[in-house]
């Protein structure tokens, strides 16, 4: 697990919706001069307020200059792994090593289903999962020639490449017992969401991680911990409040930065590296109290 006295980064968690288009560019680049490490974008393909988030992402990467930018997460049975490993590549090497690329195995079945994409059972969508993250990463070996048999993906002698900027980590959104192994055994980080997990539930999977970790000869400790959560930054000296009701998931919460920052120090105690913030309101002023007021609070209590 992850060294809990580091400080943690702070990513924030945007929304592609096409009526927004010039706020969720505008919210990017101010995370960039504000100090946030990362900038994540869902990836639901069959939403129809939604643009699409590989597109936005590579606007993203152009129109800043240092933040590092990833699917939160990709939808991998709508993106053609070979493809996607192509595209992440490409996104690494045009933004000189910013790109990581975040993972799920599916979930909105008929949705998926009704864009053409497969249904797949639990099992299955943990099957092609694993599968995946090897084409993924034979793809990026620039090796010529590849093949692999799989029931869902194959490589037929392909040839390779291009190879990333920097060794892309592959993040995956897990939950369930199997999926918490693969991400011990195989993947390059964990990315939940509070909400969808509690802090119990948690713990547990990064247990979970570590020990599968320790049983395939890996370091627990090199496997990063992000988390997903929700809220809103209150100006200095406002009280803190649980937010419930419509709207708010699970576990959101209002606080002003250094409430913000006693609680990031909390989850960092957790185990987690990272702390990504859907806000409930978002915008430029929200962005720039969780880099500018936030940020430097977590490096003091943390750093």
């Amino acid at each position: 697990m992850p060294d809990p006295r580091t400080a943690p980064q702070l990513g924030v968690f945007l929304t592609p919706d096409a009526e927004r288009l010039p706020a969720v560019r505008e919210l990017a680049r101010a995370a960039d001069v504000a100090g946030v490490d990362l900038i994540g974008i869902q990836d639901h393909p069959y939403q129809r307020r939604f643009v699409d988030s590989w597109a936005l992402m590579a606007t993203i990467l152009a129109e800043t200059e240092r933040i590092t930018v990833f699917p939160d997460v990709a939808n991998l049975p709508l993106r053609q792994p070979a493809v996607l490993a192509k595209t992440a590549a490409t996104l690494d090497l045009l933004s000189g090593g910013r790109f990581e690329l975040g993972l799920g195995a599916g979930g909105f079945w008929d949705a998926i289903e009704a864009m053409g994409g497969p249904r797949r059972t639990p099992g299955e969508s943990v099957d092609a999962l694993i599968e995946a993250i090897e084409v993924i990463r034979l793809m990026w070996s620039g090796d010529r020639g590849l093949r692999r048999d799989g029931e869902h993906y194959r490589l037929a002698g392909v040839h390779g490449g291009p190879r990333p900027a920097h060794p892309i980590g592959i993040w995956l959104g897990a939950y369930g017992p199997r999926m918490l192994r693969v991400t011990g055994h195989r993947a390059d980080g964990w990315i939940p969401s509070l909400g969808f997990a509690d802090r119990d539930t948690l713990r547990a999977g990064h247990r979970r991680i570590d020990e599968a970790a320790r049983d395939a000869g890996r370091d627990p400790a090199t496997i990063r911990r992000l988390l997903n959560v929700s809220g809103v930054v209150l100006p200095a000296g406002e009280p803190s409040r649980e937010l419930q009701g419509k709207g708010f998931s699970s576990g959101a919460f209002a606080g002003d930065p250094a409430a913000w920052a006693d609680r990031v120090a909390d989850l960092a105690q957790d185990g987690f590296d990272g702390i990504v913030l859907a806000f409930a309101e978002e915008t430029v002023d929200q962005v720039r109290r969780w880099g500018e007021e936030v940020g430097p609070l977590v490096r003091e209590r943390l750093g």
